[in-house]
C-alpha cells in the first residue's frame, strides 16, 4: 500500500487516539504533580447580644476561591505525590527495611501500605484469574465443538451469559449468592455445619470469591476466541493424526494447542489487561475491608467530599506503568515470533 494512502487510512484512528488517549493521559501525568490547595483559615470573631464574644476558625471561602482561580490544578508537588504514605512510601519502606524482626514481619508490614496492599491483589488477581480463564475457556471451547449441531446453539448462548450480563451487576448476583441466606452462602453452611461460617469475614475467603468471579466472568471471552480457532484446524492434519495412532490428547497437544498458540497470546494481553483493571467486584462484594485494588483507590480518591486529583493522578500513572511491565514480555514474544516468521 503505497504511505499517502496508507496514511490517510489510519488519520481517523490516529486522531481518534490523540484526542481520547494520548491527551488524557497527558493531562494525568501533569496532574500527577500538583496537589490540592491546603485551606486558608481565618479567626472569625462572633459576637451575641448577651452571650459575649467567641472566636471561631473557619476557612475563608474568598482566598481559597483566589487560590484557585490563579492555580487551578492545583500546588505542584513534584514526586512527592509518588514517594508518599500513599503510593510508594518510600520513607516508610526504608524505616521497615532498617527496623524489623525478620522476613515475615517485613512482608507484613510493607503489605499494610496502602498502594502494596492494592497492589499485590491486583497482581494476585491477573495471574490467578488469566491463566485460569484461559484453561476453563479452552475446554469449553473442545467440549462444545464436539457436540452435535442441534444443540451447540443453546450451550453457546448460556456459556457467554457471564459476558453479556454487566460486570457491577454479576458481581452483585454472586454476592447475593454467598450472603448467609443466599444458595452458596447457606450450602457451605449446612457442608460444614457451621452457621457462623461466611465467605466475607475472612480475607482468604473474600480473595477465594472474588477469584471465582473473575474466571467465572473472563472464561466465556477465551471461549469465544478459541472456539472461532478450532473452526480453522485443518482437518486433514487431524485425519492424519487420527490415522497415525494419535488418542485425542495428543491431537489436542500436538495439533489443536499449537495451532492455536497465536490466540493464546492475544486472549493473554486483553485479560491482562482488563484483570490489571480489577475493580467492579471488590465495589460489589463491598470486599474494600479485605480486598482493593489499584482502580479502586483511584475511585475512592475521587469518591466523596474530598477529591485528590493529585493522589489518583498517580495512582493511574502507576498503573499505566504496571500494565506496560506486565504485558512487556509478552509483547516482546509476539515480535520476535513475528520477525521469525517474516525472516
Amino acid at each position: 500500500m503505497p504511505h499517502k494512502t496508507f496514511f490517510a487510512f489510519i488519520l481517523p484512528s490516529l486522531i481518534a487516539m490523540v484526542l481520547f488517549i494520548a491527551l488524557p493521559i497527558v493531562s494525568v501525568i501533569v496532574q500527577s504533580f500538583h496537589v490540592e490547595h491546603g485551606r486558608v483559615l481565618v479567626q472569625v470573631e462572633s459576637c451575641q447580644p448577651f452571650g459575649g464574644c467567641t472566636t471561631e476558625t473557619r476557612v475563608d471561602t474568598a482566598a481559597m476561591a483566589e487560590l484557585r482561580a490563579e492555580a487551578p490544578m492545583g500546588q505542584f508537588n513534584g514526586f512527592g505525590t509518588y514517594l508518599n504514605r500513599g503510593h510508594l512510601a518510600v520513607n516508610e519502606i526504608g524505616a521497615i527495611l532498617s527496623s524489623n524482626t525478620g522476613f515475615g514481619d517485613v512482608v507484613s508490614r510493607i503489605y499494610n501500605l496502602p498502594f502494596y496492599k492494592a497492589l499485590s491483589f491486583t497482581l494476585v488477581f491477573c495471574f490467578v484469574v488469566t491463566p485460569l480463564a484461559m484453561a476453563l475457556g479452552f475446554a469449553i471451547a473442545l467440549a462444545v465443538n464436539a457436540l452435535p449441531k442441534p444443540t451447540k446453539g443453546p450451550v453457546i448462548f448460556f456459556s457467554l451469559l457471564p459476558m453479556i450480563i454487566t460486570p457491577l451487576i454479576g458481581s452483585l448476583i454472586l454476592y447475593w449468592m454467598i450472603q448467609p441466606n443466599g444458595i452458596v452462602g447457606a450450602t457451605l453452611q449446612n457442608l460444614f455445619d457451621n452457621p457462623n461460617l461466611s465467605l466475607r469475614q475472612s480475607p482468604m475467603l473474600t480473595w477465594l470469591s472474588l477469584l471465582f468471579y473473575g474466571v467465572w466472568t473472563n472464561a466465556p471471552f477465551s471461549f469465544v476466541v478459541f472456539y472461532a480457532g478450532l473452526q480453522t484446524v485443518p482437518g486433514d492434519t487431524l485425519e492424519s493424526a487420527m490415522i497415525d495412532g494419535a488418542s485425542r490428547w495428543e491431537r489436542i497437544r500436538y495439533v489443536i494447542i499449537p495451532h492455536l498458540a497465536p490466540l493464546a497470546t492475544f486472549v493473554a494481553l486483553v485479560q491482562l489487561m482488563d484483570n490489571f483493571r480489577v475493580f467492579e467486584p471488590i465495589v460489589g462484594f463491598s470486599a474494600e475491608a479485605n480486598a482493593t485494588s489499584l482502580s479502586w483507590m483511584i475511585f475512592n480518591d475521587l469518591s466523596g467530599d474530598a477529591q485528590l486529583f493529585g493522589s489518583a493522578g498517580a495512582t493511574s500513572v502507576l498503573t499505566i506503568i504496571g500494565v506496560i511491565i506486565l504485558l512487556t514480555p509478552v509483547l516482546i514474544r509476539t515480535w520476535r515470533e513475528f520477525n521469525h516468521k517474516v525472516v
